[in-house]
Order: C-alpha cells, then sequence, then structure tokens
C-alpha cells in the first residue's frame, strides 16, 4: 500500500523558517521523480519544488528560489524542503506528490500518489 505521510506545517511569522517532510512507503522511492505542490485558498495547486528519480535534478518555481531548499534521504524515504524566508504568500496546503515517470513534470496529472497536504500559514 503506498503512503506519502507529511509533516513538519504550522504557523510562522514572516521571515521565518519550516521543514517539511514527507516519509513513502510502498513504492522504490529513490526511482520515482518526488516533489512538493501547494494550494493556496482560491488558487490553483502549483508545483512548488520537485527532484527527479535516483537524486536528479531539481526543479524549484521562481517564487522560490533561493529560499527553499528540496531534498531526499534515500534509506529513510524521506522527502524535505527546508523552507527559509517565508513570505504570507507561501501560505497554502502543500501536498507531497510521487510520479513513476523519472523525470518530473509540471501537470498534477503525472502524479501517482498525494499526501494528504499540510498546512502552512505565514503572517505577516
Amino acid at each position: 500500500q503506498v503512503q506519502l505521510v507529511e509533516s513538519g506545517g504550522g504557523s510562522v511569522r514572516a521571515g521565518g523558517s519550516l521543514t517539511l517532510s514527507c516519509v513513502a512507503s510502498g513504492f522504490p522511492f529513490r526511482r520515482y521523480c518526488m516533489g512538493w505542490f501547494r494550494q493556496a485558498p482560491g488558487k490553483e495547486r502549483e508545483r512548488v519544488a520537485t527532484i527527479n528519480a535516483n537524486g536528479g535534478t531539481t526543479y524549484y518555481a521562481d517564487s522560490v528560489k533561493g529560499r527553499f531548499t528540496i531534498s531526499q534521504d534515500n534509506d529513510k524515504n524521506t522527502l524535505n524542503l527546508q523552507m527559509n524566508s517565508l513570505k504570507p504568500e507561501d501560505t497554502a496546503l502543500y501536498y507531497c506528490v510521487a510520479s513513476n515517470w523519472p523525470v518530473c513534470y509540471a501537470r498534477t496529472t503525472s502524479y501517482n500518489y498525494w499526501g494528504q497536504g499540510t498546512q502552512v500559514t505565514v503572517s505577516s
């Protein structure tokens, strides 16, 4: 049974930091594209950061470049998202995602598995 279990969300003030984690099980973690999407109220889901299979190329949305860092621990089947210098516009529900394509794509339909989401709220 495939599971993606996120943790680490919360409420912080602007300029603060949070680290999201996602523990994956039920599929060959290192052979999947992994990543994070987010969805703010009234907005479409957007790709935040992804990492290609086998620790390959990373992608960051322009809005988070230089502030967020995606990483994975293959021994623990864990995906992390370090978020620094948080802004109110980062407020959203953040989802851990996995795709059996080795390369990560922007469209949500390319992701086979989604976590339940973890809320991040940044106040000004």
